[in-house]
């Protein structure tokens, strides 16, 4: 075979590839809504029933729906990774279009903003929802942690602190807002040895938007 022959024949392989994938593709997602008017309906159904089945100790469907989501972020994306790749890619946009009230606690996989209370400490939660980073390969929800008192002692000197890939055993009916709680409070027995740590100047901020403790 010659050049010219080897040429012809690796682009038909490549064309029956990228043909294979397509069809691949379509058959896991085909039942799935292609346009973000009729995915957002479709994806706040799928965090009700993530939300039902964490509660109610199922974590196998759990799993299965978080797959769910994923599969409905890509199929949005045209089959491309990157789904979280920035603020107008589709998994970033289902979460935000879906997201709880600020203030609110949200359900188990609704992204939401609220203020919790461990001790004296008042902290901002960002939590993840159902697309978020590790979500797929980790039982619990990573969420990121904001001082609300920029004068008093919080978890880190810089007033912020992220968790994810959290270890810790499934609990059916745990509520989001008490497994952070949990979260925060074993962070500060365990890791702090139960002494907060004073947020240098440099990082201080006005108290939170959201206002009182909860």
């Amino acid at each position: 075979m010659n050049n010219q022959q080897q040429l012809g024949f690796d682009n038909l392989l490549n064309s029956a590839d990228r043909i294979n994938t397509a069809r691949i593709f379509e058959r896991k997602t085909g039942h799935l809504p292609a346009t973000m008017e009729k995915a957002l309906p479709f994806y706040r159904e799928l965090i009700a029933a993530h939300h039902a089945a964490m509660i109610g100790g199922d974590i196998g469907e759990a799993l299965r729906l978080r797959d769910e989501a994923d599969r409905l972020a890509t199929r949005l994306n045209n089959g491309e990774p990157g789904i979280l790749a920035n603020d107008d890619a589709p998994g970033c946009v289902l979460e935000r279009e879906t997201a709880a009230a600020t203030g609110t606690i949200p359900q188990w996989g609704q992204q939401g903003d609220f203020i919790i209370a461990v001790g004296a400490m008042r902290v901002r939660i960002e939590m993840d929802g159902i697309c978020g980073i590790g979500a797929r390969s980790s039982t619990w929800p990573g969420f990121a942690a904001h001082a609300v008192d920029s004068d008093r002692p919080f978890l880190s000197e810089t007033g912020y602190r992220r968790f994810l890939g959290i270890h810790a055993d499934y609990v059916p009916g745990l509520t989001p807002e008490s497994f952070v709680q949990g979260v925060l409070a074993e962070y500060v027995a365990k890791t702090l040895k139960g002494r907060l740590l004073n947020i240098e100047r440099r990082f201080a901020k006005p108290s939170s938007r959201h206002g009182s403790t909860p």
